[in-house]
């Protein structure tokens, strides 16, 4: 069964060659997570989560809340098993579709068909599932013969149909999603939500990072609150939306 089990996890980011001290000062005032106080005064590190610990389970439908640089992001890329942690246990189970940085691990030098090959192999997928995908993606990406061309041909559009056509062919256990994505003119947008929708409605789990209260309602019936990398609060998202939206200060 999917789940998503995190224990007493940090994730630690250094920054290399900055500008030490004065950097510091800005970050700590800027970044989520703590600054550390480094030895090697060329590097800063920045905790961008701090002892997080959740479990998550089938049927389970997540917010993460909270103001920008609060670690809502990092989170998500730990569960996708992007980040690993510096401290602590990540313990994913289940087929994910990570929809943060949707156009990472695109070459550009590659055609449309090859990038969708090349992505199928990067998620473990069979040579038979694979070809299976590549007319999906095509049909759904309406890009026709552009895919035969390396995609740095493409506008920064149809890279975006491109990347969320592909992104979106499976049909994951785990939807890890950082806002809902616009894709393109309004009659493609709207076929993009329809796809998304119905990706949601199937996935065993589904976590949302969002600013919109309104889609995190529609979509999650409980909320996580983060605030400088740590868990604020964790319960019934409308209950969690009205104690952040009045501004409510954490412990």
């Amino acid at each position: 069964m999917p789940a998503i089990a995190l224990k007493d996890v940090c994730v630690d980011l250094p920054i290399y060659n900055s500008r030490g001290r004065s950097l510091k000062s800005v970050l700590a005032q800027t970044v989520g997570g703590g600054v550390a106080d480094d030895r090697d005064r060329s590097v800063v590190v920045i905790r961008a989560l701090d002892h997080v610990s959740l479990h998550l389970e089938h049927g389970d439908r997540v917010a993460l809340i909270g103001a920008n640089g609060s670690g809502k992001t990092t989170l998500l890329r730990v569960m996708a098993q992007i980040y690993p942690p510096t401290h602590g246990i990540a313990d994913i189970i289940g087929r994910i579709a990570c929809l943060t940085d949707i156009n990472v691990g695109m070459d550009l030098e590659a055609t449309g068909y090859e990038n969708i090959r090349m992505r199928g192999v990067l998620l473990g997928l069979t040579q038979k599932e694979i070809a299976k995908l590549v007319p999906d993606v095509a049909e759904f990406t309406e890009l026709g013969e552009y895919l035969k061309l390396p995609i740095r041909c493409y506008s920064q559009g149809m890279m975006l149909r491109l990347a969320f056509g592909i992104s979106t062919a499976m049909r994951p256990e785990i939807i890890l999603l950082d806002e809902i994505i616009g894709v393109g003119d309004r009659s493609f947008a709207d076929k993009a939500r329809q796809r998304l929708k119905d990706l949601i409605e199937s996935a065993s789990i589904l976590v949302l990072a969002s600013h919109d209260p309104n889609i995190v309602t529609q979509n999650c019936s409980s909320a996580i609150w983060l605030s400088h990398g740590r868990v604020v609060e964790y319960g019934p998202s409308a209950e969690i939306l009205d104690r952040y939206a009045k501004g409510a200060q954490p412990p």
